[in-house]
């Protein structure tokens, strides 16, 4: 731990003592406010790795101190020491944002081991940060958020093609984003102040689509009472997104089929040929050359679309994205519905990196909405998780989840794991973790130390009643 920076709030003498004692040995450097009104001038301009700030005073001046820390410093990770009469208090401060708490007397492995998660979490959140100012220099994606290596190589298509007026096909999995990618390469295009109209071929039933995309005039059919223009129409001199091309009927294609090749058509009950400039970009979430297998898709269709193939990759493909997304998301939802959350934890923001996503972004992003809308406080914690994400997550220690089936683990790495299972079906309870593993509680403690291993409380990981976790 050597060059972290601690600061000590509100504690007594012979705890500063204590903890100068056990960690400045480390090359820890060490500060300490004795008053708790004072804390945040104390660091304003150059603010500590963790907080330690001592409850042992009044409970609302406790609280307010937390609460200005917070909305000065949101990545800034603070720990309690408590003692048994103010654990009221504690789980007010947990709800309010404290990252971790330590029982009083202190127990120095426990402290040791809450610093160097608490101070793990503060660089992972400042590396977030660094990345999403790094996506908002960079970006210009209308909403398409993410720095991996495949984001960023389907960024560098989309900037080339959006400088042409090729045809697109993209394709993906549902929830990847192909509507936005579709209306990115309009926005970084010379159409974008012109129309971007879209057509969902799969919600519009099949007998309506073709009056969808080229218009009618009035008594074409029962029903017609007045002309209309159809969206290939609409999207003259803009684009024209196809979206679930693959559900079109297949009478239906070959008119689409000249209408690409030429840019012509004609409206429902009309002789007159209407021509129009309009940009194609095409998407599905199947695979096209199964279709065309199928007989559902037209093989000269499809080549006519695909052009230029742009894939939008799964979520479970760039989970090193998943951080940037989720932060993006909850500042989006915190602001749209009035509440006070700033950031996740360390152990929320591993769940979600581990989890395979089967909705990609989608389901992501209304995962966040749930836990804004149905939770207070200022950071996500892993009880307010739904089940689902938490549970697949660390049912085979998480990781697992990524790793191929051929890919032996190392020893320390399984050791590692089976003692974060035991810990975390004991409740964080060391004895009794000690005790099913077959191990000395020294023993325990000593390997909790060396694998930076955070113990989970039954109180931080029941899942409440309405079924979020």
């Amino acid at each position: 731990m050597s060059g972290l920076r601690l600061h000590l709030v509100g504690c007594d003498r012979p705890s500063q003592d204590q903890i100068r004692r056990r960690f400045e040995r480390d090359g820890v450097s060490i500060a300490a406010t004795d008053l708790l009104v004072d804390a945040h001038d104390e660091f304003a301009g150059a603010a500590p790795d963790v907080v330690l700030l001592d409850a042992d005073h009044d409970a609302d001046m406790v609280v307010r101190c937390l609460e200005r820390l917070k909305r000065q410093h949101p990545e800034l990770p603070v720990i309690l020491f408590a003692g048994e009469a103010e654990m009221p208090l504690v789980v007010d401060a947990m709800r309010g944002g404290a990252f971790d708490f330590v029982a009083k007397p202190l127990d120095l492995t426990r402290l040791d081991i809450a610093i160097k998660n608490a101070s793990q979490m503060h660089r992972l959140m400042q590396r977030v940060n660094q990345l999403q100012e790094k996506h908002q220099r960079h970006g210009g994606f209308q909403g398409l958020v993410g720095q991996s290596p495949v984001m960023r190589e389907l960024y560098d298509v989309m900037e080339h093609v959006a400088r042409t007026d090729v045809t697109v096909l993209v394709t993906g999995e549902s929830g990847t984003g192909k509507e936005i990618v579709a209306r990115a390469i309009h926005d970084l295009g010379d159409r974008r102040s012109a129309s971007f109209v879209a057509v969902n071929c799969a919600s519009i039933p099949g007998e309506l689509l073709e009056s969808e995309l080229f218009g009618h005039e009035r008594g074409a059919f029962t029903g017609a009472v007045s002309r209309y223009v159809g969206c290939c129409e609409q999207a003259n001199g803009g684009t024209l997104f196809l979206d679930e091309i693959c559900e079109m009927d297949v009478s239906l294609q070959s008119k689409m089929l000249r209408f690409l090749q030429s840019r012509t058509f004609h409206r429902l009950g009309a002789a007159e040929e209407i021509h129009v400039d309009t940009r194609i970009v095409a998407a599905t979430n199947r695979n096209p050359l199964d279709e065309i297998r199928a007989g559902r898709l037209r093989e000269d269709l499809y080549y006519r679309l695909n052009v230029v193939p742009v894939e939008t990759p799964a979520l479970r493909l760039r989970s090193g994205d998943v951080p940037l997304l989720a932060q993006h998301f909850l500042t989006r939802f915190t602001a749209k519905y009035g509440k006070y959350f700033h950031d996740l934890n360390a152990d929320v923001l591993q769940t979600l990196s581990t989890y395979g996503w089967p909705g990609n972004v989608r389901e992501l992003e209304n995962m966040i909405e749930r836990v804004v809308v149905l939770n207070n406080g200022t950071q996500v914690t892993t009880h307010m998780l739904p089940t689902v994400v938490f549970d697949a997550s660390h049912a085979t220690g998480g990781e697992d989840l990524l790793r191929g089936p051929d890919e032996i683990l190392p020893f320390t790495e399984v050791e590692k794991r089976e003692i974060t299972r035991a810990l975390r079906i004991c409740g964080g309870n060391v004895s009794q973790a000690a005790e099913r593993l077959g191990l000395g509680q020294a023993t325990l403690y000593r390997k909790i130390k060396k694998y930076d291993i955070r113990p989970k409380r039954k109180g931080r990981t029941t899942a409440p009643s309405n079924g979020a976790r």
